[in-house]
């Protein structure tokens, strides 16, 4: 992933780039990796774009044997300071051995974390993992492994052959545990029932 894309997404966002907002997999969508997927648009720019898959849950791997992994939570330790409730999903397809954090913005780490918005941040750096553990990360997160990410141009091609449909982020469909109900939220934000969607919708 090219750091660049953050960079130059961050500066564009607001003259015509999708940052920040949700991206709604449509019937059309032909890949089946992104099937009924909701994606939050971390950075969009003319180089490309890269997104964090919001309702897809990695079940081989649980949060707390992550932490042990990278020897931030030490074998004969039982429990951790921080919140152990935290799931750990399966943000996309690229790079899936390293990971993301989706947060609030009551957590910044200098050098390390993007405002993507007033409300979310991401940090990808283990000193997330690591205050999280410890009790000092942010009140609400997102441990994603892996991200989804276009080339220059591919996802507005996606986005007009009706692959996707954009619609604005919140918090509270971000940052909902029921992962399940993610989709079906993300379209009801913009008063679209899941049942009434055809190959051919356009998009927001």
């Amino acid at each position: 992933m090219k750091e660049e894309i953050f960079k130059k997404s961050l500066k564009q966002s607001g003259e015509g780039y999708l940052d920040g907002q949700l991206l709604i997999a449509m019937p059309a969508m032909s890949d089946e990796r992104f099937a009924e997927s909701v994606i939050y648009l971390c950075a969009h720019s003319e180089d490309g774009a890269m997104g964090i898959i919001l309702n897809k849950r990695a079940d081989h791997i649980e949060f707390t044997e992550l932490l042990e992994q990278l020897d931030i939570l030490e074998d004969d330790e039982n429990q951790i300071s921080g919140p152990d409730n935290i799931s750990v999903q399966v943000g996309g397809p690229v790079e899936t051995g390293r990971g993301f954090v989706l947060h609030s913005t009551d957590y910044h780490s200098d050098n390390s974390t993007l405002n993507i918005d007033e409300d979310i941040s991401l940090t990808a750096t283990v000193d997330i993992l690591r205050a999280i553990a410890q009790g000092k990360g942010p009140s609400k997160a997102i441990l994603a492994l892996g991200y989804a990410g276009w080339s220059a141009g591919q996802l507005e091609t996606e986005i007009h052959a009706n692959g996707w449909l954009n619609c604005p982020a919140t918090a509270e469909i971000v940052f909902n545990k029921e992962l399940e109900k993610k989709y079906d939220n993300a379209l009801s934000s913009i008063g679209i029932n899941k049942m009434h969607l055809v190959a051919d919708a356009g998009h927001a």
